[in-house]
């Protein structure tokens, strides 16, 4: 029934797919300006924004002519229904730099789509480049109403095309429309990553409703039935979820199943758990462990939010552990391991994403030539 519940939400996307695509762009506050961008819940080398718009700027620096000379091609040959090809499109899209210049794009999407849509893209894909752009631009209303568009069923047959997507509406806390592209992307027929489960269970955290939280159960059972890996962020967002919801039992054997509860967040929502569920006795003996860690001093120790502490007081005040609370909750502050953060924003922040290995990355570009072939290095600009 909850599956059901998100598949119906997709249709509000569909039904307002034509409102003013350049709304996000021009009154959205959500942004604190393109610049100011955060994303909460991607990483960087999942989004890839920052090398996107250095293969832009590496685009511009090679093409010849203003750009509007380009724009103008491509326009006067979707007026005389000419086939766009491949490489017109990854050049067009990698000299869009405005909302006009999206329209075009836009516009060329569909044509190439009409053209190709029975032909197999190869192995470079269109979607995730569009997102970026929607991304970059702040166009959150042209990327679901594109994206949602059943003219271009298989455009967007990629999962990170909808990742991207879903993390432009949360970063712009418009949770209701995020679950709705998940919906969407569940009745394409999209396959789920572990960032897709991390985006949608932390949505309908965000919502905390008794209709979100049922998704959330439904699509968890549903990917552990198909074997699909959901990762420890997505379950915490599912035990904080059902804590929201007072459904402490389900909690505990949610967080049951994370295979691995040595980091901050995980110990955070133990003790809060713990606390919840009246077990006073059990959340003191985990801050004291935590407050006695013996690991180096070059180890960062278990640090817990000023927000688990204050629900640890609240609920032991006036009982028989009143004042061993207080005692540890003091110990605890005098040794810098109570942290302002509240749960949420440990929640919803941003991942560190994998670490490059620059030494070798930056020797090759130093060098400028391979060492095999004795050829220059030379990057892919258009590549995906």
């Amino acid at each position: 029934m909850a599956l059901r519940g998100l598949s119906c939400c997709a249709r509000f996307v569909l039904h307002h797919r034509e409102r003013a695509v350049f709304r996000g762009a021009v009154q959205s506050g959500c942004f604190e300006g393109r610049g100011g961008a955060k994303r909460h819940l991607l990483s960087e080398d999942v989004v890839k924004l920052q090398d996107f718009q250095q293969r832009k700027l590496a685009v511009a620096h090679q093409v010849s002519g203003p750009k509007s000379h380009y724009f103008d091609t491509l326009n006067q040959k979707m007026e005389r229904n000419e086939l766009i090809l491949k490489d017109e499109l990854k050049l067009l899209l990698h000299l869009c730099h405005t909302p006009e210049d999206m329209v075009t794009a836009r516009n060329a999407i569909y044509r190439y789509h009409e053209e190709n849509r029975n032909v197999a893209f190869g192995d470079f894909r269109f979607g995730p480049l569009f997102m970026r752009l929607c991304y970059e631009l702040g166009l959150e209303d042209m990327a679901v109403s594109t994206l949602t568009d059943r003219t271009l069923k298989g455009f967007f047959s990629d999962g990170t095309s909808f990742n991207i997507a879903i993390d432009m509406l949360f970063t712009k806390e418009c949770y209701e429309g995020a679950l709705e592209v998940v919906g969407d992307m569940k009745n394409q027929g999209v396959p789920f990553n572990k960032d897709t489960f991390t985006l949608a269970f932390a949505t309908c955290y965000k919502l905390n409703t008794p209709k979100s939280y049922r998704i959330c159960l439904a699509l968890m059972e549903e990917g552990q039935t198909k074997g699909i890996l959901i990762p420890r962020h997505a379950y915490c967002c599912a035990v904080a979820l059902a804590l929201k919801q007072n459904d402490t039992e389900q909690a505990q054997s949610i967080y049951s199943q994370i295979m691995s509860i040595d980091s901050r967040l995980c110990q955070n929502l133990r003790v809060l758990m713990l606390v919840k569920t009246g077990s006073i006795k059990d959340a003191v003996e985990a801050l004291t462990t935590a407050l006695l860690s013996k690991s180096s001093v070059f180890v960062r120790k278990p640090e817990f939010s000023q927000e688990v502490v204050d629900v640890l007081r609240e609920r032991s005040l006036d009982g028989p552990w009143e004042l061993q609370v207080e005692q540890v909750v003091q110990q605890l502050q005098q040794a810098g391991q109570v942290t302002a953060q509240s749960l949420d924003d440990l929640l919803c922040q941003t991942p560190s994403g994998k670490r490059r290995p620059h030494g070798i990355l930056e020797e090759g570009r130093k060098r400028g030539h391979s060492r095999r072939t004795m050829r220059p290095l030379r990057s892919t600009l258009l590549s995906e």
